[in-house]
């Protein structure tokens, strides 16, 4: 049988009578309901659904009969029908009602397709260019569209889901309940046969579908069903038999036409629609509203699901066909537009994502190799990184990503060759390797936009960082980028640049993920000590662009100017070893920083072996002057490289903190290190004292491991044996008997693993941990311009216990050989004779030794409180921070003890004029009253009146500096008063809100608002209680800040009293409920 042909135009007075409406009209009465369905036997729902179907028949041929207004719409029904080449008529009801609704449909579709032709709208009115063009007369309204989405579900449902073979499709019964009585009532005996009428459906609804809007109705919500029977009806096997008296079902043009026609279709829809569709036919996960159903479903037929492997692989290999493929599969899981409500959730789920990956990276059969295919496929998957919508690139970057990782490690060779090199092209056309045309070495010319390197460190940050897998394929195609990445960091550390973030973490990573030599040898090649490494073209340049982001251009002529480009060169170097002190303080915890330093500290010592000895001997006068220049150079050479490791490890010392090394095998390395350097001083006869000191504390080091201080393993052990021949050859040759003693005890007790430990290692253990000589103390401070003693000061607090407080490194001898409880007068009188020393660690020393006797209420010290006090308030006046500040700790503790005596005399030099005291005296004594403040604590209300009036009258003094130390006292007064604030709130107020009003002085204002931070914040749930009459002025005093004050400091203090004040009235407001159960115990 030959496939239906659209009907034949019909005369043109049934166009003029023949409406849309008529057409609609005659299918809501198709549609409506007859008898009940709610009746829940089974064979009841089957003959009220038939009797609905044959009374809607009925009733439609009863108005084409007797009504006169459907007789035009009754001839155009006929002549599509006559056109038509089915059996319209049946035994089977269901198909009787189908047939007579596609009539209908078809009639519909010729309707609007005669309308349009025949619509001419007129001209557009000039006058009132904002008025909507005119409606095409083809349009359907919404409720015209109900009713044909409705009818169009009637034919799927009843013409095309109840004929699809098992295993085809989702399954009729399984959708609805009333899918599940069409699939019983069906009769796939009576004429015509079960394929015959799914060819006709089908073919009528791809027929209704060449219109525009019947076609997104039928594609939209049954493209699916339409693909299945499509698939049924060209593709599936044909059984051969003996040849039977009936003629065969369908031709095989009819077959071809099929095939042709889901091809079609399938290249016009939207391709994830498509995609989606597919996976469902070929047995993938179906919509959410079936999951739980489909486990029941047949298995699909392989022919099916092979047909469908090769349908998706052609939509995969078409042009944009990886976003069809991910939009499919996603929006298919609930992810809504790849960007819907359900598209986070989507995002974070890595098994979708795998998913994808794999169909991604599977070669297809139509590929006619691996390479082909990659090089199809790898330029779309790098387009899934570059989305602007924050949620589709959520998604799309997570496929990716997993995408870049599953090609990378099947085929690692042409991941790097079609995924990889794109990426990285950027940076390699600006390495030292790369060879820059001709044309393009002009200066000033662009070798990489901004898009392009904002681009590049994205995609890597994507690929490296994000993914956080580490294949060596990966390390391999970056590790030659890492110099020419270090540089544009060190650029974005000059400016802001939303690059910098993504540049050190990049780096960060991959000096983690790298092998230990190889991650050494790149930093090496940061840091200038290894040339070879590859970096920066000589020739290129990082600019500014405009857009925020960064260009790489030629450079452009240098200067003559030597001294200039000296400058640039020597400024360039040091910002970029600071830079890398920068970066590598982030890899201490990973042990990165700890081997590099010991590195640097090995390239040291060998520098030391190489001085004066390695160099061939001044040419003489009869060289050629090409091999003179030669000499000279290396000597610069030379030079350069002793400079900058010295300048490295300086940088090294100041960034790192005493947490570089992390296990004991750096820590052994480290002092190895430090002996060798000794034994080549030795050997040049180079001893200086700053290499003594540094020898005796990396040796008290180990000392300070083998006493106890480091839990030590038998592997530790191993480790510490590499500094046995060092520990002998100092022993033999070093100049000094003590180190020669303890080098050779180090050496028996690593020997013996702990057993056998003289005492002169416990002693050095004990002395490097418990160093209390001040002269020693200055040493020490001295040495730390040398390359490496700012080391010895760091390493060892690694492997000792809690650091020693400034207190107790800085007593004197007299004040530590015996307990405080037995001092005798001598010594007192020694202290007290210290207190007068013109140097200021005996000085300092002294006064923490007389505060710590206060403290600790020793008699004879307290005998003499008249005279501490006078010497602590002599030495207020002293210039150095040390000793002022020790004094300021004694008179605060000494006022601790006699309060009454003390803190009148106190008030009184505090609330003197400047004619007595210098401005730096009072604020010293100004620190000392809050400290007696915070001493007092809750004792300081007997003295409230004193405090507050002085503090007060120093609010008004000329001298701005005066005024910020007495508002900041008042506010430590004030927040611990409490209620006794009560009868001075108004005036304390009042002088707040007078001086952040009006004071001139930016620093007084800021005291000020602090004072309001401090009363809210001590009072807390009191202050509405204590603050009840000024809370309202206090308020109005912060929003004035907030508004109107120019200063940010003051501006953020007044946020953080509103704060404050917002949470002490949330409380009030809305206490919180407490769930207490009492319970009394009865007599």
């Amino acid at each position: 049988m030959a496939a239906p042909q659209p009907p034949a135009a019909a005369p043109s007075g049934v166009l003029e009578t023949c409406g849309l409406e008529q057409i609609l009209e005659a299918l809501r009465l198709l549609l409506s309901p007859g008898g009940s369905g709610s009746s829940s036997l089974q064979n009841t729902k089957h003959d009220v659904l038939l009797e609905t179907l044959k009374s809607n028949l009925s009733a439609l041929e009863a108005k084409f009969l007797k009504d006169a207004r459907w007789k035009k719409l009754k001839v155009l029904r006929d002549e599509i029908a006559s056109k038509a080449e089915w059996l319209q008529n049946s035994e089977d009801i269901t198909w009787s009602f189908t047939s007579q609704t596609l009539l209908l449909l078809l009639s519909l579709k010729e309707t609007m397709t005669r309308l349009v032709a025949d619509f001419s709208p007129g001209a557009p009115n000039p006058r009132t260019p904002e008025a909507a063009p005119a409606l095409s007369p083809d349009t359907l309204s919404v409720s015209q569209q109900k009713t044909v989405q409705s009818v169009l579900q009637f034919v799927v449902t009843l013409g095309v889901c109840p004929y699809l073979m098992p295993g085809v499709g989702v399954p009729l019964k399984y959708r609805t309940e009333f899918g599940a009585v069409v699939q019983d009532v069906v009769c796939l005996e009576a004429a015509p046969h079960a394929t015959r009428r799914l060819y006709i459906c089908c073919r009528v609804l791809l027929d209704l579908a060449q219109h525009a809007s019947l076609g997104s109705m039928i594609f939209c919500r049954h493209f699916g069903d339409i693909a299945a029977g499509l698939c049924q009806l060209g593709f599936s096997p044909i059984k051969r038999k003996p040849p039977a008296p009936v003629e065969e079902v369908l031709t095989e043009e009819e077959r071809t036409l099929s095939r042709r026609s889901l091809r079609d279709i399938l290249d016009q829809v939207y391709q994830p629609l498509a995609v989606r569709e597919l996976l469902i036919l070929q047995g993938g996960p179906p919509q959410s509203c079936t999951d739980v159903k489909t486990q029941l479903r047949c298995h699909t037929p392989t022919w099916l699901r092979r047909l469908c492997g090769q349908l998706l692989s052609e939509r995969l290999m078409r042009p944009n066909g990886v976003q069809a493929v991910v939009r499919g599969i996603l929006e298919g899981v609930g992810a809504g537009a790849a960007g819907g409500a359900d598209a986070e959730a989507t995002a974070a789920d890595w098994k979708k994502c795998d998913l994808i990956a794999k169909i991604l990276a599977s070669c297809p059969q139509q590929s006619l190799s691996p390479e082909n295919y990659y090089k199809d496929i790898c330029p779309q998957i790098l387009d899934l990184f570059h989305f602007q919508d924050k949620l589709t690139a959520r998604q799309f970057q997570r496929v990716a990503t997993t995408t870049f990782i599953t090609m990378s490690r099947e085929r690692p060779g042409l991941a790097l060759k079609y995924l990889l090199q794109p990426i990285l092209a950027p940076l390699h056309r600006c390495l030292t390797t790369a060879e820059i045309p001709e044309s393009d070495m002009v200066p000033g010319t662009v070798l990489v936009t901004e898009e392009e390197l904002s681009r590049c460190v994205e995609d890597v940050f994507k690929v490296y960082v994000v993914a956080n897998d580490p294949l060596p394929v990966f390390l391999d195609a970056l590790l030659p980028l890492l110099g020419v990445l270090f540089s544009l960091y060190c650029f974005t550390k000059q400016s802001v640049s939303h690059i910098r973030s993504l540049c050190q973490e990049i780096l960060l990573w991959i000096l983690v993920k790298l092998e230990r030599k190889k991650a050494i040898a790149s930093l090496k090649g940061f840091s200038g000590l290894d040339k070879a490494v590859p970096s920066l073209h000589p020739q290129c340049q990082f600019r500014a662009a405009m857009h925020g982001g960064i260009v790489i251009t030629i450079k452009e002529t240098p200067s003559d100017d030597e001294d200039e480009a000296l400058y640039q060169k020597v400024s360039s170097e040091q910002s970029q070893m600071e830079h890398l002190g920068d970066l590598l303080s982030h890899c201490q915890q990973c042990g990165l920083a700890g081997d590099f330093f010991i590195v640097c500290l090995k390239e040291l010592s060998h520098l030391v072996v190489e001085n004066e000895a390695e160099f061939k001997p001044m040419p003489s006068c009869y060289t050629s002057l090409l091999e003179l220049e030669q000499y000279q150079a290396l000597l610069i050479e030379d030079q350069e490289r002793k400079l900058l490791v010295l300048q490295l490890l300086a940088v090294l010392c100041e960034r790192m903190s005493e947490q570089i090394f992390t296990h004991i095998t750096q820590v052994v390395d480290f002092v190895a290190a430090t002996l060798q350097r000794a034994c080549a001083s030795l050997a040049h006869e180079a001893q200086s004292t700053v290499e003594s000191q540094t020898l005796s504390m990396s040796m008290g080091l180990v000392a300070v491991m083998l006493g106890g201080a480091v839990q030590l393993k038998s592997s530790d052990f191993a480790v510490l044996k590499q500094l046995l021949p060092l520990l002998e050859k100092v022993s033999n040759t070093y100049p000094d008997p003590v180190i020669q003693e303890l080098a050779v005890d180090l050496r028996i007790t690593i020997s013996t693993h702990g057993a056998f430990s003289t005492e002169a290692v416990s002693m050095a253990a004990q002395s490097t941990l418990n160093k209390k000589d001040p002269e020693w103390k200055t040493e020490e401070q001295q040495q730390t311009s040398h390359d490496t003693a700012t080391v010895v000061q760091n390493c060892p607090e690694q492997e000792q216990g809690p650091p020693r407080t400034s207190q107790e490194s800085k007593e004197p001898s007299s004040g530590t050989s015996q307990s405080p409880r037995n001092i005798t007068t001598e010594q007192f009188q020694e202290v007290l004779l210290s207190a007068y020393d013109p140097q200021v660690p005996a000085r300092a020393a002294a006064l923490r030794t007389l505060s710590r006797w206060v403290e600790q209420r020793e008699a004879r010290a307290l005998e003499e409180q008249k005279k501490l006090l006078q010497i602590f308030l002599e030495n207020l006046e002293h210039e150095d921070t040390f000793v002022y500040l020790s004094a300021i700790q004694g008179v605060a503790l000494l006022s601790d003890v006699y309060p009454e005596e003390i803190l009148v005399d106190l008030l009184a030099k505090y609330d003197s004029g400047k004619d007595k005291h210098t401005p730096e005296t009072r604020l010293k004594v100004g620190e000392v009253l809050m400290r007696i403040v915070r001493v007092l604590g809750d004792m300081v209300s007997k003295y409230r009146e004193p405090l507050i009036h002085t503090f007060l009258r120093g609010v008004k003094d000329p001298e701005a500096t005066h005024r910020a130390s007495s508002l900041a006292n008042l506010g430590e007064l004030c927040q611990r008063l409490d209620f006794l604030l009560g009868p001075v709130v108004h005036e304390v107020t009042a002088c707040l809100i007078a001086v952040a009003k009006t004071d001139s002085d930016v620093q007084v204002r800021r005291a000020a608002i602090h004072v309001v931070v401090l009363l809210l914040r001590g009072l807390s749930q009191k202050a509405t209680e204590v603050l009840s009459d000024v809370l309202k002025d206090l308020y109005h005093l912060l929003k004035h800040v907030v508004r109107l004050e120019p200063d940010d400091v003051a501006k953020l203090h007044a946020q953080l009293a509103l704060e404050e004040l917002d949470e002490i009235m949330r409380n009030f407001l809305f206490p919180p409920q407490k769930l207490e159960k009492k319970i009394v115990v009865l007599p």
